[in-house]
């Protein structure tokens, strides 16, 4: 890796058919392989998981953490005293973290948005606070995170066109306020965030304005956030192409296995999603065959695994109606297990993906994948 660049990013080959790529992040805690798909440790954990099981089981190098919370509970000054966020959670691997943006925003009639930044009340005890970007570069500065996100606005699905305007413009000029105040390139590479709704021109001018900032990465996002499929689908394929080819593209927040394969299709070399483990908690297993609820009665009998064609811990050791039994009777190993199974299956889906784009059969993959799973297109 070059003097002064947290981020070196590869691409290995381009798949013939599609806008896919088969790519390597070189960052301050080893390599990652893209596309990739990031498990989200929203509260410097992944939910019921330990970094052994993430990194022996599941099998991954890059997770995602989040800087609204954790500037909340347990405070980024905290952390920063416990060595930054890699130590206290005891991860030798990479973290990216988001700017704390999404999280704000989704607080709704709870703050007050101005050209400074945001004021908020906490969702846990209603104090007031305010982030701006640089608060933002500060918390994630402080954080150590390898990767980190600008502050910027997500507008809601829905929004008028004036409001999606005014919005991406700050976005954009806090995106110039976040590069300006991050000086720890070295070993924290800061992405871009491209907003603009579902306005065509409006993601065209965010991402141009962007590009001149010449961040080391670009993100996608405003998207999956409520919107038909085909709208995302529409709004996805246009926008993942306006971004630098020799920098790494990340959609924000998705995380069932067409989205991740579609993505991917569009030229997306990462994505992150807390669907795998919210699942896992609710009692329901991601298949190559399609969803499982464990709860239900068909499975009481059932001593087979949960999914032949994986080959995680979970599917190794435990049959069906163990982990309904689990379920039934609420003990945590049955979370844990659905939550080691759906991370590897999505993890394992995207190590698949990379193996079809070595093999150019990329859109076959989708197709046979998609029709083992049940999705109807």
């Amino acid at each position: 890796m070059e003097k002064n660049e947290a981020l070196k990013f590869e691409v290995i080959k381009k798949d013939k058919k599609t806008g896919a790529r088969l790519s390597v992040l070189h960052l301050p805690h080893g390599d990652v392989e893209a596309p990739v798909f990031m498990p989200v440790g929203t509260q410097a954990t992944v939910k019921s998981m330990t970094p052994e099981e993430l990194k022996n089981e599941v099998k991954t190098s890059l997770i995602l953490s989040n800087t609204y919370h954790l500037y909340l509970r347990p405070g980024h000054e905290l952390i920063k005293e416990a060595g930054g966020l890699h130590k206290f959670m005891n991860w030798d691997r990479n973290i990216l973290t988001d700017s704390g943006g999404f999280q704000v925003f989704s607080l709704s009639d709870m703050r007050k948005i101005t050209e400074e930044g945001v004021e908020f009340k906490s969702h846990i005890d209603g104090s007031k606070h305010f982030i701006s970007p640089e608060k933002s570069m500060e918390i994630q500065n402080f954080l150590g995170s390898d990767i980190m996100m600008a502050f910027d606005e997500c507008a809601p699905y829905g929004a008028s066109r004036k409001y999606v305007e005014d919005s991406m413009n700050m976005t954009t000029r806090w995106a110039k306020r976040c590069k300006d105040y991050h000086k720890n390139t070295e070993n924290q590479a800061l992405f871009g965030i491209v907003q603009g709704g579902f306005y065509k021109d409006l993601r065209k001018q965010s991402a141009e304005d962007l590009i001149k900032l010449d961040f080391p990465g670009y993100a996608i996002g405003g998207i999956s956030v409520g919107e038909p499929k085909e709208e995302f689908l529409d709004i996805l394929r246009y926008t993942a192409p306006l971004l630098p080819e020799d920098k790494p593209r990340y959609l924000m927040g998705v995380g069932t296995p067409d989205y991740l394969i579609e993505a991917v299709i569009a030229g997306v070399d990462m994505c992150d999603c807390v669907l795998p483990t919210r699942m896992a908690r609710n009692g329901s297993a991601l298949t190559h065959y399609g969803k499982l609820n464990m709860l239900n009665a068909c499975h009481e009998h059932d001593f087979t695994t949960l999914d032949k064609d994986c080959d995680c811990y979970t599917c190794k050791n435990y049959t069906r109606a163990y982990i309904r039994h689990l379920f039934k009777t609420q003990e945590i190993l049955g979370a844990r297990l659905l939550s080691i199974h759906n991370l590897r299956f999505l993890v394992k889906l995207m190590e698949d993906v990379r193996q079809a784009i070595r093999d150019d059969c990329l859109l076959e993959f989708r197709d046979s994948f998609y029709k083992k799973y049940g999705y109807e297109d």
